[in-house]
């Protein structure tokens, strides 16, 4: 609550930032979205922490800001504004977010808002985002997706309803399941979220905290299905300890999930969690009112459980194995997954509290990385992952880009994964990568099958810690790599934005040998 107090006193004390036209047109001028998010998210903030703060007197502050949310243009994103139909009938993730926020502050009790505030509240909630979908608008994309779009926004508007007893919540409620059930279906039986584990946090959570909200209305209990436990135990299948995990697809490979969320999944469901962590009301930089106001409601000291040291998703191809303070991901799946990156056969180790060779995540999100320009970002191209390069060929995007699972194997916490990664590059080379992981030590063991002519192979491994090469060792601290015989190891280093839009330094190791054709089988090994 210390945390809260301060930023209500910070948005008492200090003017809100407008959303100008300015920074409105920015997104479409250069495709920066950052100008325009950071002032929308910090009213976001400042709404948050006024909302949570403790008080039970009118607040001057509250309703006023209450009012300015009601005046903006729209509440939908500039990155977001859809092409196939007006924009004051479309509802994406933060129209719904807002509209979810500004119903629950306004029937919290008390004498603090005007019941003026309260009633256009009302209003501007169901103009702007319950009537386009109650009205019989054609369905929006969303409703169709199994991607975190439909689970936040399905869930946003429908807690939004239930928060302000709209009248006409038989019919909101009847559309907003398609979406629901279309969320469920895109995550496969083994409930790994493609996406990444921050949009596990997002579109899982949203969908938890609308079936909770759903149970104490109707009795109905979403969460009591086989599917949706199995979803609830990932962030526990893909820890990595120490509140690591890893960076797949665009996410962060460090950062707090939702402390409310875990402790209600911990309890009503029993399944292993991550350890929660001390929450802060800064853990998420969007300011999200559902995953504020459920961590206050809703978290308890529940000791994290892990998942047993070795997991295997199958659906995802995704393979973790902990052993003390030290483990090992992989990855294989296709090369058209949501919020996709090129980086089957991708792995990262987690050694000596942090993750030495790692994924890059999530970049600062423009307009071109969802366009074309995606696979030309570090993040997301192949060039940046730990993969091979051959003949200067990196892996492509599409679906047909896969990898194709030939053998797992876990015995008594030694892991053998293997994939066949033939089909993630053109041309006539065959490709198939096997990693063999014992306790503190990991072995990949490449086999290349190349065409009639020699080939460059480069092998490359990515990291934030900066790299020491020598004859026949590469170094990350104490991290070791032994560099077989007849391969040249050099090290580079690029600058590049993070998702938040700050610079970092990030580091390759590439290892290139001259092969001649036919059947090749390289070794390298990792030793923490």
């Amino acid at each position: 609550m210390r945390e809260i107090r301060e930023e209500a006193e910070r948005a008492r004390s200090t003017p809100a930032p407008e959303l100008t036209f300015t920074l409105w047109r920015r997104f479409a001028d250069t495709g920066d979205r950052l100008a325009y998010e950071r002032a929308y998210f910090e009213r976001r903030r400042r709404l948050a922490a006024l909302a949570l703060a403790p008080g039970h007197t009118p607040d001057q502050a509250l309703g006023d800001l209450l009012w300015s949310v009601c005046d903006e243009y729209t509440w939908v994103l500039p990155a977001h504004e859809p092409d196939d139909r007006p924009l004051d009938t479309f509802v994406d993730l933060f129209a719904a977010e807002t509209a979810h926020a500004l119903a629950e502050i306004v029937t919290l009790p008390g004498p603090r808002i005007d019941a003026r505030v309260r009633e256009r509240v009302r209003a501007e909630v169901d103009r702007r985002v319950l009537r386009p979908l109650y009205a019989g608008a054609p369905p929006m994309w969303w409703e169709r997706s199994g991607t975190n779009w439909a689970a936040v926004c399905a869930g946003a508007t429908g807690m939004a309803a239930l928060a302000l007893d709209s009248p006409h919540l038989p019919e909101l409620l009847s559309r907003l399941r398609g979406a629901i059930e279309a969320f469920l279906a895109g995550t496969g039986a083994d409930g790994a979220c493609l996406e990444g584990p921050d949009y596990w946090s997002y579109g899982f959570g949203y969908f938890v905290y609308f079936a909770e909200a759903l149970r104490e209305r109707t009795g109905e209990d979403l969460l009591d299905d086989p599917h949706v436990r199995e979803m609830a135990a990932y962030p526990a299948r893909v820890d990595l300890g120490g509140g690591a995990r890893p960076a797949f697809a665009d996410a962060q490979g460090r950062g707090a999930y939702p402390a409310g969320l875990l402790s209600r999944l911990a309890g009503r469901l029993g399944v292993p969690v991550p350890e929660p962590g001390v929450p802060s009301f800064h853990d998420d930089a969007c300011y999200r009112w559902a995953h504020l106001s459920r961590t206050l409601e809703w978290f308890r000291e529940v000791p994290g459980r892990r998942a047993e040291p070795c997991s295997y998703l199958p659906d995802a191809a995704i393979v973790v194995a902990r052993a003390g303070t030290t483990a090992f991901a992989a990855k294989g799946g296709h090369n058209d997954e949501p919020h996709n990156h090129l980086d089957l056969g991708h792995f990262v180790l987690h050694a000596h509290g942090r993750t030495v060779l790692d994924d890059l995540g999530a970049p600062e999100y423009t307009r071109d990385y969802f366009r074309e320009g995606r696979y030309r970002v570090p993040h997301a191209s192949a060039e940046w992952h730990s993969v091979p390069l051959i003949e200067g060929a990196a892996q492509l995007p599409g679906r047909e880009r896969r990898a194709e699972v030939l053998a797992y194997e876990e015995k008594g916490g030694n892991v053998t994964f293997a994939l066949d990664l033939t089909a993630a590059y053109a041309g006539p080379h065959r490709f198939t990568r096997t990693f063999h992981w014992r306790p503190g030590t990991l072995e990949i063991v490449d086999d290349f099958g190349l065409a009639t002519q020699d080939a460059l192979v480069e092998e490359l491994f990515v990291s934030r810690v900066r790299p020491v090469t020598g004859p026949d060792t590469v170094t990350w601290g104490p991290v070791e790599l032994r560099v077989p015989p007849g391969w040249q190891a050099r090290a580079e280093e690029r600058r590049v934005r993070g998702h938040d839009g700050a610079e970092e330094s990030v580091h390759r190791v590439r290892l290139a040998a001259r092969v001649p054709p036919g059947a090749h089988r390289f070794r390298f090994t990792v030793r923490t």
